[in-house]
């Protein structure tokens, strides 16, 4: 982009190049007028040097962050602003288009032109060389205005050799809300990749600094949107992998095939393993037959080969198409994010990534009202941000605070894992309060979508909390991959590679468990000290809280055998019996553990009953299972969904959840 000012600048560059090969005609021609001696012999070329040498100070003042190049007549000439600022465009720049003909290239203009294109590329060479010095140079040369002046400063320091100069530069640039539009559009386009991202990831960075995304390729002929995602689908390696993904991009391939036909006879039909998808997501056709596809593209973003093939297939186009026209459908949405940011894994695919324009729209989805909307795609962000962000963060493991670049330094962690049908985020939402007393009550105090983002962020911010998400079910008729049966230990290889991935175990940690998550950590911790490689993280372990984990069983498990609500217990809640073989060895083994490091414990055991569906009442984790027999049991008045959602801030649960976090990590946290 060029101001108005450089463009005026420009301008006049290219009037001065026209007078001087007016200049150049007219020594010629007086020349010619007064002899009859051979034009050649008579072009004192000392004349047009002279001219060069005055024209040449002043392209200089003109020609700051243009990079164009006039070559010589033989070759063609091109004019690369890189960066224009529509609405500051007042003229047009027209260079005539240079013949490749040799016969045209002949004669006293052509020598003129050449010395004129010789001069010019010397000079913008050396103006080219102020952004290309070290930072301690100085502007020096540079005519510029002085509201300019600090915008070009900044550009030129985030492309710094020096990492700490390139971090400050994105910091000031972020808390700049004073420019004038074109200003931020100065910036958007002429940034590099690194700064983008990292504006994209400052909180109070003005959306005006990213250019909307390109324009999408058109939509192929008689395809619709849906069959160009199925298309991208069937186009994914079908061989060597597992069979879970097998059973998705089967599923979505012939139960959009299905619904396809079905449109276009008017009807709407799905059979077979698709049916509990239908009836669980049901707005439209269209939107199902995407949710099929997206489904299994998610599971094939898992893996490193098979992102690579998405990007050359234009699935980066094709997904953000189908993320503009689901504004209604945020599940949609939230796929699509989600391989985006499996893509983003894999750091020879950001230059892709951020062409393509997703960094835009990643940039404005961060700074979501909705928690989930907002750390999926703080999730993206992180994974794309190799200048701050150490750590990778897979499918399901997510940062709910800091998501966004930060001077607080992180000293601990605290890593939340919830249990049996919970999730990432909903898991951890305050308590469900009456209406009139969430509108009654304070700023401070007001209803929380995830409250350790927002309570317990506020109060330790020198914490990194994490929170972990993994596909559970109490009945394998509704087993999202009915054809792999995943037990605990199955979940807690998973878990803990992912974990290390995002540096889990490099800092002081605090394991935040509910219901079976509380198992799950038991296994992790277990698992992990028969690892050597995994030492840090036994060694970082401060403490863990369980919230009505069932150490010796639960009632759900011995229920579900009799009741037709729960035909064909899943895995998962087989496992919960109190009979199960692997629930008692697995009891066994993390107390003698536990007592050998001298871990500490916090155990929350819910007194009330919980309703399941409309017909079961049942007390799901009692107390004599809650007891693991170590660290503290504290009853509490609530069931088992609300045990790890506190009311208020000000109620027992949280503030004896944070005292026990403080405690665990006060000699972290202080130093």
């Amino acid at each position: 982009m060029v101001t108005k000012y450089q463009l005026n600048n420009l301008y006049h560059i290219f009037c001065l190049y026209r007078m001087a090969l007016a200049a150049c005609c007219i020594i010629c021609c007086r020349r010619i007028g007064t002899s009859t001696t051979p034009l050649k012999s008579y072009l004192y070329w000392k004349d047009i040097r002279n001219i060069i040498k005055f024209t040449g100070p002043l392209i200089l003042g003109g020609s700051l962050f243009i990079t164009y190049e006039v070559l010589a007549l033989k070759k063609s000439v091109t004019l690369d602003t890189h960066v224009i600022e529509k609405e500051k465009l007042k003229s047009y720049i027209y260079l005539d288009a240079v013949s490749l003909d040799k016969r045209q290239n002949q004669g006293i203009l052509y020598q003129a032109r050449k010395e004129l294109h010789k001069a010019l590329r010397k000079v913008l060479a050396t103006s080219a060389k102020i952004f290309r010095n070290p930072f301690d140079d100085h502007f020096s040369t540079v005519d510029l205005e002085d509201h300019e002046y600090g915008l070009w400063l900044l550009l030129k320091k985030s492309r710094s050799d020096h990492k700490m100069v390139r971090l400050q530069a994105v910091k000031e640039m972020a808390a700049n809300h004073y420019w004038h539009d074109y200003q931020y559009r100065t910036v958007a386009q002429a940034c590099d990749v690194r700064t983008i991202i990292g504006l994209a990831r400052s909180k109070e960075t003005d959306l005006r600094f990213f250019l909307p995304p390109p324009n999408l390729p058109p939509v192929k002929d008689d395809y619709s949107i849906e069959e160009e995602l199925q298309q991208l689908l069937a186009s994914l390696p079908q061989n060597e992998i597992d069979h879970c993904i097998q059973y998705f991009t089967s599923l979505a391939l012939r139960e959009s095939s299905q619904s396809l036909a079905a449109q276009k006879g008017g009807l709407w039909c799905f059979g077979g393993n698709g049916l509990p998808y239908a009836e669980s997501f049901g707005e439209v056709p269209s939107a199902t037959v995407e949710i099929f596809c997206l489904q299994a593209l998610v599971k094939h973003s898992e893996i490193a080969t098979h992102c690579d093939k998405i990007e050359a297939n234009g699935g980066l186009q094709l997904l953000q198409r189908i993320y503009q026209l689901n504004n209604d459908y945020p599940k949609i949405q939230r796929k699509i994010v989600r391989i985006i940011g499996n893509m983003a894994l894999h750091e020879h695919l950001h230059s892709a990534i951020v062409r393509s324009g997703w960094v835009s729209i990643l940039a404005e989805a961060v700074k979501s009202p909705q928690v989930i909307q907002a750390s999926h795609a703080a999730r993206t962000l992180a994974n794309l941000d190799r200048e701050t962000v150490q750590e990778k963060y897979e499918d399901g493991v997510f940062v709910l605070y800091p998501q966004y670049r930060s001077s607080q330094p992180i000293k601990a962690d605290v890593l939340f894992i919830h249990g049996l049908m919970g999730a990432a985020f909903k898991t951890w939402r305050q308590q469900d309060s009456d209406k009139f007393e969430i509108e009654k009550a304070s700023d401070e105090e007001s209803y929380t979508q995830c409250w350790p983002q927002t309570w317990l962020a506020s109060d330790c911010p020198a914490l990194r909390i994490i929170s972990v998400e993994y596909d559970t079910s109490l009945s394998d008729w509704r087993a999202k991959c009915p054809v792999e049966r995943k037990s605990i230990a199955y979940r807690s290889d998973e878990l803990l590679r992912k974990l290390r991935t995002a540096g889990v175990g490099d800092r002081p940690l605090i394991w935040v468990s509910h219901s079976m998550g509380g198992l799950l950590v038991k296994k992790m911790l277990v698992d992990a000290s028969k690892k050597p490689e995994l030492n840090t993280l036994i060694n970082n372990t401060r403490g863990i809280i369980f919230y009505s984990v069932p150490h010796h069983g639960s009632h759900l498990a011995e229920y579900s055998v009799n009741i037709k609500y729960l035909l064909f217990p899943s895995v998962e809640v087989k496992e919960l019996s109190k009979d199960s073989p692997a629930l008692k060895e697995l009891q066994e083994d993390f107390l003698k553990f536990a007592k050998d490091k001298n871990f500490q414990v916090l155990n929350f055991v819910e007194t009330l009953p919980t309703c399941i569906g409309s017909m079961i009442n049942l007390h799901i984790v009692p107390v004599e299972s809650a007891d693991l027999g170590i660290g503290d049991l504290i009853p509490v008045a609530v069931n088992h969904l609300n045990i790890c959602k506190p009311n208020k801030k000000d109620t027992f649960l949280y503030k004896r959840t944070l005292q026990f976090i403080c405690e665990m990590l006060a000699k972290d946290l202080e130093n």
